[in-house]
């Protein structure tokens, strides 16, 4: 007999070795159709997602995987992409197949083949991967010994997967997947049967590097996504339209923010208006700095080799680094501010009263990041950091953790972000510091989630080796995740580069190290802003807050007047007086993303008033100057968008 215990804590029994299917069918037929896998567990061992023609022969406990899981969703896609691959080599025979994973959404496939493929060839794969499905064919798992596998991948001139599997040490047996005429290497599990996969849709073909190594053949990547649902797609493919017309990188051209050129890769030219809005967000958070108790200081930008060996950067970080030299001897480009805080630190010794001391810094980084993965502002090799350094007790960690939280959120909602997930990364199986210490630090940064009342995820093991920390990522206006915050405990680099303080006792001790960055890089965080807004950025961020647009020439020196009183209040304001007509005007500004637009004529000259216009188009009515700059005022001050209530 073999006794299967569900999820719910029921039992049921079988005469004999029974599979995943069987007991799905067993259950009701209609979770039989909808199985897609199972989550098999044996006394003493792990769960493992298996086939539904996997065959349990020994009493285990058991959960059948469906589309409504997210286990059952990564099988589709990871499904759909051996689909994709199917269809590929159904229509171009001469295609060589690579690797195919899951990704955030959806799933990609690389291949090598002799010429681009066009939108048309996309077209034309779609089409074949929906007559695929459509055969409903039994997709079955097979296992190979290594050499056998190699051999026959080679033979059907499959070298890109035949040197995969000679990487496979050659005692191990492989699988393979079969669904048709179509075989691939893999894991598994996979869906039953082809006709499962029925939401999916291929999105771009884009160039990716075999093994993603420069020097080796650029393969193409075609991408796609997969669901359980056509809503679920529907929603999805919204948002994907949405944030091509969020995309930072053309709405940055077109208001004129800042470009990119290939003299500068992973570099940004920042334009008049592009920078008007980094100074509102260094001001801001020069201000935040200045109102929780760091000190800002400044580290050199370049430090001697030894002081990076001294950190481990350069054992472990050295072909993200710039160099240069000079009078024979070699120097590293900081790719993070934490080294240089610490040698300031050291400059004097510290008493425990002292602590916390708290160090902040907009530091310009560099990093050294492949050409392929860098991406507009989102993935540069020059950027700044919010970096904050906190050098406290072990006693202060807890206090310490849960303030940066706290004065995180309230930055985010600033910014106008108040959904933020948060994840606590533990200790990992290499470490160094006591079972003590990692308890003590884990709990202070789980404590600090837990004074806010934030419901959190714990990562085990995935820490640094130096200490836990907290990962902070925010949600934006369509949906999508963007990890910007963390903070880090780091029992290392102050023991490594000599800092100390003098405790109680009058012992010199080793304090711990809290690496802190609200916004992360700058350049992100405006890129995430820009998108956020749709390049609409509220008054207090925008570049222009208003602009007083003359009907006629008889009110361009009333228009003048008005534009330099909101200067005189300190607003960013201009005035359009050219002799266009004014719907001309309105329309241009309004592209812009201008907040405000203030019309005048011979009418509201002689009563000394402005007709306002907010962003979307909204008329909010003829007032008087000192009433629209109390409101902008009120915008500003209470960091609301242009055009909500008052």
């Amino acid at each position: 007999m073999v006794q299967i215990t569900l999820p719910d804590g029921s039992q049921r029994e079988y005469p004999g070795p029974v599979s995943v299917n069987d007991v799905a069918f067993s259950i009701g037929s209609g979770l039989g159709k909808a199985a897609l896998a199972g989550k098999v567990s044996f006394e003493g061992q792990e769960d493992r997602l298996v086939d539904t023609s996997y065959v349990i022969n020994q009493n285990a406990q058991l959960a059948i995987i469906t589309a409504k899981d997210p286990e059952g969703l990564d099988l589709i896609r990871h499904s759909t992409a051996h689909l994709l691959a199917y269809a590929v080599k159904s229509l171009f025979p001469e295609a060589q197949v690579t690797i195919g994973p899951v990704i955030d959404n959806g799933f990609y496939y690389d291949f090598s083949y002799k010429r681009p493929f066009t939108p048309e060839d996309l077209e034309a794969i779609e089409k074949k991967m929906v007559e695929l499905a459509k055969k409903d064919e039994v997709v079955t798992r097979e296992e190979w010994k290594r050499d056998d596998a190699v051999a026959f991948f080679k033979s059907i001139g499959e070298q890109y997967k035949a040197e995969i599997i000679a990487s496979i040490p050659s005692n191990e047996n492989i699988s393979l997947y079969r669904e048709g005429d179509f075989i691939d290497l893999c894991r598994g599990p996979h869906v039953p049967s082809t006709g499962k996969l029925k939401v999916f849709k291929l999105t771009k073909v884009a160039g990716a590097y075999w093994r993603g190594d420069s020097n080796n053949e650029m393969l193409q990547r075609i991408y796609g996504t997969a669901w359980a649902t056509k809503e679920d797609q529907a929603a999805y493919l919204h948002m994907l339209e949405e944030a091509e017309k969020r995309d930072h990188r053309k709405l940055g051209r077109e208001l004129d923010f800042f470009h990119f050129q290939d003299e500068a890769p992973g570099l940004i030219f920042w334009h008049p208006k592009g920078w008007t809005v980094w100074q509102q967000v260094e001001q801001y958070m020069r201000a935040v700095y200045r109102d929780n108790g760091y000190q800002e200081v400044k580290a050199p930008q370049i430090l001697d080799l030894s002081l990076w060996k001294k950190t481990g950067h350069w054992d472990n970080y050295a072909e993200n680094m710039f160099t240069t030299e000079s009078e024979s001897r070699t120097y590293g480009l900081k790719p993070m501010n934490c080294p240089g805080h610490v040698q300031i630190f050291n400059a004097g010794l510290h008493s425990y009263r002292e602590l916390p001391i708290r160090y902040g810094e907009f530091g310009q980084c560099h990093r050294n990041e492949p050409s392929g993965s860098l991406h507009g502002m989102m993935r540069v090799r020059g950027f700044t950091q919010d970096d904050g350094h906190i050098f406290c007790t072990e006693d202060q960690l807890q206090d310490e953790c849960a303030a940066f939280t706290a004065l995180l959120q309230n930055v985010y909602a600033d910014f106008g972000f108040t959904k933020i997930l948060y994840k606590v990364a533990t200790r990992p199986e290499k470490r160094i510091g006591s079972d003590e210490v990692w308890d003590k630090a884990e709990q202070a940064l789980m404590e600090s989630l837990n004074r806010t009342g934030c419901e959190y995820e714990v990562s085990e093991g995935e820490g640094a080796f130096y200490g836990p920390k907290i990962e902070y990522t925010l949600t934006d206006a369509i949906g999508r995740h963007w990890q910007c915050g963390t903070i880090q405990v780091d029992f290392s680099m102050p023991e490594r580069l000599g800092a100390e303080y003098v405790d109680a006792n009058d012992q010199r001790k080793t304090p711990v190290m809290l690496h802190r960055a609200i916004l992360g890089s700058f350049e992100r965080f405006i890129g995430i802003l820009i998108e956020n807004h749709a390049g609409a950025l509220p008054p207090w961020l925008a570049p222009e807050q208003a602009v007083v647009c003359c009907i006629s020439e008889n009110s361009a020196d009333y228009a003048a007047e008005i534009a330099q009183k909101l200067k005189k209040q300190g607003f960013r304001a201009g005035a359009d007086l050219r002799g266009e007509k004014i719907n001309r005007k309105i329309r241009e500004h309004s592209l812009k993303k201008m907040p405000y637009i203030l019309v005048v004529g011979e009418k509201e000259r002689e009563a000394g008033t402005v007709a306002v216009r907010s962003r979307g188009g909204v008329d909010l009515g003829v007032m008087s100057t000192n009433d629209f700059i109390q409101r902008l005022h009120e915008d500003i001050q209470q960091r609301r968008n242009a055009g909500q209530d008052h």
